[in-house]
């Protein structure tokens, strides 16, 4: 007969228990045990209780009744580990960062605590992963819509302008040819600007050539935009890897190097693409001021991308020893 499974989990479902009810029995079972010891112990003890109390007497209770409430607050409190545990977990819990769970530590009133819990997290971490491609491939395909437009519409508009004004140069007196110059110089330069910007939005050289092309192009463009040179590494024995991860890849190095240029103050930027040990690591680290306290939008960004396709993204930037972001893919997503 085949064993049923949970649609959402995979795993046969857990028996129907009520946590707070086998909680109760357990600190009712804990209290009992206490007090019955302690009952037996002075039942055998020689130590004996007269009416009225005497005053020798009042030490050997004080004793007992510390050793029964010390007894049992330590069993309490072992019984109720857990809890502090997945409190813990719940307060520094991010979606962003997957994989965070509690392990069970044995405490079988507690396990089905923190079995839904952890079942809890791979339904939000499913949802937020499933929501957040949704939204990408938007952003992407928008991307896309604005270059298009940009490229065929304002780049041709410009065009079209900058032959104008070559054939007005050509025919106009030489008073108002430097000034015409200076115009067609000024339209050359916005039809670079409005070229450069559809590549950015849309990576062409990606679909084109390959992700070795489009990182040698984004680390060239980036050099010559921001006066910081790269020192570029790319392995050229990468396992094949599917388009969804090299978008992922191109996007998360554009991001890095953005946050270069704006935030880091650096001299030098290192962008490295490699494999090591079965699995492909993508890494951007400068020699800035270092010292990101809070993660931005951009960061973010990188986080949800990386989520998308099960990598693992570090950022480490100590004060005054520049940043290093990692990307590290697992063999399974290549």
């Amino acid at each position: 007969m085949k064993e049923r499974t949970d649609r959402r989990t995979g795993r046969p479902p857990r028996k129907s228990r009520h946590p707070a009810r086998a909680l109760f029995w357990r600190l009712f079972a804990i209290n009992g045990l206490v007090f019955t010891v302690g009952t037996f112990v002075l039942a055998l003890s020689p130590a004996t209780v007269s009416s009225p109390v005497l005053l020798t007497e009042i030490p050997v209770l004080t004793v007992g009744l510390a050793l029964i409430i010390t007894a049992n607050a330590l069993l309490i409190r072992k019984s109720l580990a857990p809890l502090d545990a997945l409190t813990t977990l719940m307060r520094r819990v991010d979606l962003l960062r997957a994989g965070d769970r509690l392990t069970d530590s044995g405490n079988g009133d507690l396990a089905q605590l923190i079995g839904t819990f952890n079942e809890m997290l791979e339904r939000l971490e499913a949802e937020r992963s499933a929501s957040s491609a949704y939204a990408l491939a938007a952003q992407e395909g928008e991307r896309r819509r604005i270059a298009r437009e940009l490229h065929d519409e304002i780049g041709q508009s410009l065009t079209v302008a900058l032959l104008g004004l070559k054939r007005v140069v050509d025919r106009a007196p030489e008073d108002l040819r430097d000034e015409l110059c200076s115009a067609q110089e000024t339209v050359r330069a916005s039809l670079d600007e409005v070229r450069q910007v559809a590549r950015r939005l849309r990576p062409g050289v990606l679909e084109d050539l390959g992700l070795h092309s489009a990182l040698s192009a984004l680390s060239s463009d980036f050099s010559q935009a921001s006066g910081i040179p790269v020192t570029r590494e790319v392995d050229t024995g990468l396992p094949a890897l599917s388009g969804e991860v090299e978008l992922v890849l191109y996007r998360i190095a554009q991001e890095g190097l953005t946050n270069v240029a704006r935030h880091s103050h650096a001299r030098h930027v290192e962008l490295s693409l490699r494999q090591e040990r079965g699995q492909v690591m993508l890494r951007i680290s400068d020699d800035g001021r270092g010292g990101a306290r809070k993660e931005g939008a951009g960061i973010r960004g990188m986080r949800e991308r990386a989520l998308l396709i099960g990598a693992r993204l570090t950022v480490d930037s100590p004060p005054g020893g520049g940043t290093d972001v990692r990307l590290v893919i697992p063999p399974a997503r290549g």
